[in-house]
C-alpha cells in the first residue's frame, strides 16, 4: 500500500507540474502572490537580521563581559537625561586604575583611556578630525588592537611615556601613500614629533560609532597626558571581568569598589556610572525583535493575499480534474490519497513562489551589501522559515479545494466530464 501511494503522489505531482507548465500565466499570477509576501517577509528579516548581527558584532568589539566607568550613563540620552546630574560628577582618574584592580577580585583587566579629536601632519599634509587615544598598557588586553605594519607599543614605552605612536590604515593611506611606508616615520601631532610604530589593521566603518581605529592614533597615556587636557578628554575606566565571571556579578562588585574609592557613605548617591557592555547588546535585540514583527506583519499581508490566489487556482483545478478524480476514486483510490495529492500539489506551488522569492531576496542582499558597505546575509533560519511558511501557507490554501475533491461522488465526477 505504502509504494502504491507514494506512485500515486508522484504521478500527482507530475501531472500537477504539467498542468502549472501548460498554464503559464495563471501559474505566474498565483505565485506573483507568493513571491510577493516572501520577498517582503524574508527581505525584511534577512535585512533587519544581518543589522543586529553587525551591531551586535560591533557592540561585542567594545569588549566582552566589559564595564565602562564613567561619569555619563550612557542611555542615549533625550529629554528626561539629567545633564546637570552628570556634568558635577568627577571624572574617571588613573590613579583609580590601581585601586580598583587591588579591590576587585574578578576585574581581569582594567584598561584607560583618554581622547581628543584633532589635526595630525607629515610635511605638507594635513588630516583633520583624527582621534587621539591615549590608553594604558592593558586597553589592548581589552579591546584587541592588531598591528598590520610594525608593531604595538612596548612596555617600556607605555612605562616612560614614550613618544611613539601607532597609527589607523587611512591615517597612513592619506599621509603616506601606503601603509607600510608608515612606519619609522615622524608624524607632527600638537605640536609634538612622534614616531609611527606600527600601523593598525582595516576595521571598516563602524555603525554604532564605536572607537574607529582606522582614523586614529594610539599612544601612551603617560605621553597623551603632556598634550591634552585630562578633564577634557573624555576619560574612561574600561574593566574586563575574569572569564567565570558574568557582566552582572563584575558590576556588583565594582559598585562597592567604586563607592570605597570615592569615599561615599551609605546615604549619598553614586557619583559615577557602571555602563554594562551586554545591557547595550539586550536594549539591540529588544529594539530589533520589534522591527521583525512589523516586518513579519506587513509580509504577511502581501501573503495573504497570495494564498487566495492559490486556493483560486486549486478550485480551478478541481474543477479541470473532476472526471480524474472520479476515475481514481472509481479504481480505489481512498479520500485520503486524493486529499494529500491536490494538499501537496497546492503546497509544491507555494514552494515555487517561495523560492523564487528567495532567489529575489539573495539578489537584494548582493545589492545592499555593496551600497551599505557591509555584509547583508540570508541566514539558515531565514531560509528554513520559507520553507514553512510556504508549507503552511500551501495547505490552508488547498485545504477546501483538496477537501471538495477527495469528498466527491465517483459516478456523479465520472458523468460530469
Amino acid at each position: 500500500m505504502g509504494g502504491r501511494t507514494i506512485e500515486i503522489v508522484g504521478n500527482s505531482l507530475k501531472m500537477a507540474f504539467q498542468e502549472l507548465w501548460k498554464n503559464k500565466l495563471r501559474t505566474f499570477l498565483s505565485l506573483f502572490g507568493i513571491t510577493i509576501g516572501i520577498l517582503c517577509i524574508i527581505g525584511v528579516l534577512t535585512v533587519v537580521n544581518s543589522l543586529e548581527y553587525n551591531i551586535q558584532s560591533e557592540i561585542k568589539a567594545l569588549g566582552s563581559n566589559t564595564i565602562y566607568i564613567d561619569k555619563w550613563e550612557y542611555s542615549g540620552g533625550g529629554p528626561d537625561y539629567p545633564w546637570w546630574k552628570y556634568q558635577k560628577r568627577p571624572y574617571p582618574k588613573y590613579d583609580e586604575v590601581k585601586q580598583i584592580k587591588d579591590r576587585t577580585r574578578s576585574a581581569k583587566s582594567v584598561g584607560f583611556k583618554i581622547s581628543v579629536n584633532d589635526n595630525v601632519g607629515y610635511r605638507d599634509n594635513q588630516l583633520s578630525s583624527i582621534n587621539y587615544y591615549g590608553v594604558n598598557e592593558e586597553f589592548n588586553q581589552i579591546q584587541h588592537v592588531d598591528i598590520e605594519n610594525g608593531r604595538y607599543l612596548t612596555d617600556a614605552e607605555f612605562a616612560t611615556g614614550g613618544s611613539v605612536v601607532v597609527i589607523g590604515v587611512t591615517v597612513a593611506e592619506k599621509l603616506f601613500g601606503s601603509p607600510e611606508l608608515a612606519v619609522g616615520k615622524y608624524i607632527d601631532c600638537r605640536g609634538k614629533k612622534l614616531s609611527v610604530a606600527g600601523v593598525i589593521r582595516k576595521q571598516g566603518k563602524s555603525m554604532i560609532g564605536g572607537w574607529n581605529f582606522d582614523e586614529s592614533i594610539i599612544m601612551s597615556y603617560r605621553f597623551a597626558r603632556n598634550i591634552m587636557d585630562e578633564r577634557r578628554a573624555n576619560p574612561v575606566i574600561m574593566v574586563e571581568g575574569m572569564d567565570n565571571q558574568t557582566s552582572v556579578a563584575l558590576k556588583d562588585e565594582l559598585m562597592g569598589s567604586m563607592r570605597s574609592i570615592h569615599k561615599l557613605n551609605p546615604t549619598q548617591e553614586n557619583d559615577f556610572s557602571l555602563n554594562d557592555i551586554n545591557d547595550f547588546s539586550a536594549a539591540v535585540s529588544k529594539a530589533f525583535s520589534g522591527l521583525n514583527i512589523g516586518g513579519a506583519i506587513i509580509g504577511g499581508i502581501s501573503l495573504i493575499v497570495g494564498l487566495f490566489g492559490v486556493a483560486n487556482i486549486m478550485f480551478v483545478t478541481v474543477r479541470e480534474r473532476t472526471g480524474q478524480i472520479g476515475l481514481k476514486k472509481a479504481i480505489g483510490a481512498k479520500k485520503r490519497i486524493i486529499l494529500t495529492e491536490f494538499l501537496l500539489e497546492s503546497a509544491f506551488l507555494c514552494i515555487i513562489g517561495g523560492l523564487i522569492g528567495l532567489l529575489l531576496v539573495f539578489l537584494l542582499t548582493q545589492i545592499l551589501t555593496k551600497a551599505l558597505n557591509f555584509p547583508i546575509f540570508i541566514s539558515v533560519g531565514n531560509m528554513a522559515w520559507t520553507f514553512l511558511i510556504c508549507l503552511a501557507v500551501g495547505i490552508i490554501a488547498g485545504i477546501i479545494p483538496a477537501s471538495q475533491a477527495a469528498t466527491m461522488d465517483p459516478v456523479v465526477a465520472i458523468r460530469s466530464k
